[in-house]
This record gives structure tokens, C-alpha cells and sequence, in this order.
């Protein structure tokens, strides 16, 4: 069993000015989509695993590779993430399965290196819904440089009976990052950095 697969959409972004400064290099995101047929559009199906199971490594090899190319390799990579648009013939839970399965996120983090979870997002939408793939840090889930949207749609998908599988990254952190990270809020609230269970 494997996905059919419409179309794969690829995006790149360069920003080179942010808030009316110029970037000191450019700040770049990414995303590969796959727009895979909905098996279990239009119908209640209880056990979506054997689907997961089957589509999941197929999806997660396909995009996993595209993503990284486009980068010029998983270890530019410092920030990334996952979504899924499921068309409206569709559950949610489609959306979810198909992304949240470590048959999926697995090839993306082992090739950049991570240690993060993938920040993500699953919704349902018609034809031409924005994907907005959250992004952060692959290795520090509180460096808020690195909390990001890639935000794109795809003019024709997902169809009724699709789902739009995607991945996003980005190569750096905001160019003129200036609000702290996660870790100084804590500090600031008395919380000891130094003991994992107090924060």
C-alpha cells in the first residue's frame, strides 16, 4: 500500500529586509508539501493504522529528502516543523494520523540532527487553505529566535478527498531577534534553571 501522490509543491523564502532593517544575511524558510488522496475521505474507517503505517516512512523519506536539498543539507537546518490540510471530505483525526506517527517526523529529525519534537499544526480547509507550519528550534524548544510560521497555500489542494502533507524549515532564527528567550521569563519569575522540575 502506498500514497497516491497528485503533486509535491516545494517553497522558498528569503527575507532580506525585516522591520525596515536590512538582514545582515537572509533569512531563509522552506517547506515541501505532498497532496496525497484521502483513503478514508468521505467515510468512517475505526482503524486508521494500517494506513499510517504504510504511507507514513513513504512521506516522511519523500519530503524529508526534498526539504533537505533545498537547504543544501540537514545540518543548515536550525529550525523546523509539520502540517497537514485535510480536504473536507475528511476527519481531522485523518490530518493528525498521517503526520503524527514517528513513521513520519523520524526521517526529518534523525536528518537534522534534532533533538526537539516537531512543532506542528492539522487543520481541515478547502482548496487553496494556507498551510502555516510552526517552526522551532530543533534542539532548544525555548530559544525563541527560532519560533517561526512558513505560511503558503496551494492554489488547487487539497481537493475534497485530500490531505496536503508538508514540512518546514528554516536555516536561521529571526535576523533582529530582541524579545529573550523562554529561559530568562523563568528566571525572572524565580524559577531555578538548575532543576528541571521546578521549571
Amino acid at each position: 500500500m502506498k500514497p497516491e501522490i497528485r503533486k509535491i509543491v516545494t517553497y522558498q523564502e528569503d527575507i532580506l529586509i525585516e522591520g525596515y532593517k536590512p538582514a545582515t544575511s537572509p533569512w531563509r524558510m522552506f517547506a515541501a508539501a505532498a497532496v496525497v488522496t484521502n483513503p478514508w475521505a468521505g467515510k468512517y474507517v475505526e482503524n486508521l493504522k494500517p494506513v499510517i503505517q504504510a504511507y507514513g516512512p513513504v512521506l516522511g523519506a519523500l519530503l524529508t529528502d526534498r526539504i533537505t536539498e533545498m537547504t543544501g543539507g540537514g545540518d543548515k537546518i536550525e529550525a523546523f516543523g509539520k502540517a497537514a490540510i485535510v480536504g473536507l471530505d475528511g476527519e481531522i483525526e485523518h490530518a493528525s494520523g498521517l503526520i503524527h506517527t514517528l513513521r513520519f517526523g523520524n526521517f526529518f529529525r534523525e536528518a537534522v540532527g534534532a533533538t526537539s519534537y516537531l512543532a506542528f499544526s492539522n487543520i481541515r480547509g478547502p482548496a487553496n487553505t494556507a498551510l502555516q507550519i510552526p517552526l522551532m528550534d530543533k534542539n532548544d524548544v525555548g530559544r525563541r529566535s527560532h519560533y517561526l510560521t512558513v505560511h503558503f497555500s496551494i492554489q488547487d489542494a487539497p481537493r475534497a478527498d485530500e490531505v496536503v502533507v508538508a514540512l518546514g524549515a528554516a536555516t536561521s532564527g529571526r535576523p533582529h531577534h530582541r524579545i529573550g528567550d523562554r529561559y530568562q521569563d523563568l528566571k525572572d519569575l524565580g524559577h531555578d534553571l538548575d532543576n528541571p522540575a521546578a521549571i
